[in-house]
């Protein structure tokens, strides 16, 4: 996906609002990373994005990125600061993430997996998705996948909090915990298949599908 040239591709500034206006004036928004007190950024087009707050790290390896003209694909950003950036098919990088994940993502890495969405919170919890596989820190949400995809399909991407989970699959949803009524009614009222959740507890929430289409409240 290509960006109108009219349209600045960075853009850095201390509020939350700064995201909303630079979403606005693109007309659209891929992806984003929301936290309560860590920052906020939004992704758009190939690598064009938007920040407030975010640790220096993580907005000195997305200028990077930019620069070179990769696909930004996601963001993860903690509460606690920790950060992951997946470009490309399967390239990462990260700071601070649990040693069990890291390891995870350079098996992937070295196997040529394709890996669509990562998670992670501040207690050590993840969750990666590849085309091929499904992966988690513990065998209990291991398993709590591996239920969801019996009955929903394709796990497509996941998003974790500190007390709370939701899952889009190909047929529908799962969540666990902490999960903010609105985000919930939204999702019961949507007719779009959503491939992409981010939210938190307090309500915020950003939704989107393949397609371009996306909603949120922030």
């Amino acid at each position: 996906m290509s960006v109108l040239c009219s349209i600045p591709l960075v853009y850095a500034q201390g509020s939350r609002q700064y995201i909303k206006d630079a979403i606005s004036e693109w007309g659209s928004c891929r992806n984003v990373a929301i936290t309560k007190t860590g920052g906020d950024l939004a992704l758009n087009g190939r690598n064009a994005y938007a920040y407030s707050g975010i640790p220096s790290g993580l907005s000195d390896a997305l200028e990077e990125l930019h620069d070179d003209n990769e696909l930004i694909d996601d963001v993860q950003l903690a509460e606690n600061g920790n950060w992951l950036i997946l470009w490309g098919n399967n390239g990462f990088r990260w700071n601070r993430i649990p040693y069990s994940l890291e390891s995870k993502l350079r098996e992937y890495n070295e196997q040529g997996e394709v890996v669509t969405s990562v998670t992670f919170n501040d207690l050590g919890d993840w969750i990666v998705i590849s085309t091929e596989h499904v992966s988690a820190s513990d065998y209990e949400l291991q398993g709590y996948l591996r239920e969801g995809m019996e009955a929903y399909g394709q796990l497509w991407s996941a998003h974790l909090t500190n007390d709370g989970l939701v899952l889009c699959y190909e047929w529908g949803y799962k969540y666990f915990g902490n999960v903010p009524a609105n985000l919930l009614k939204k999702l019961d009222d949507c007719s779009h298949d959503i491939f992409r959740i981010k939210f938190l507890s307090d309500g915020t929430y950003f939704i989107s599908d393949k397609n371009g289409w996306y909603s949120y409240y922030m």
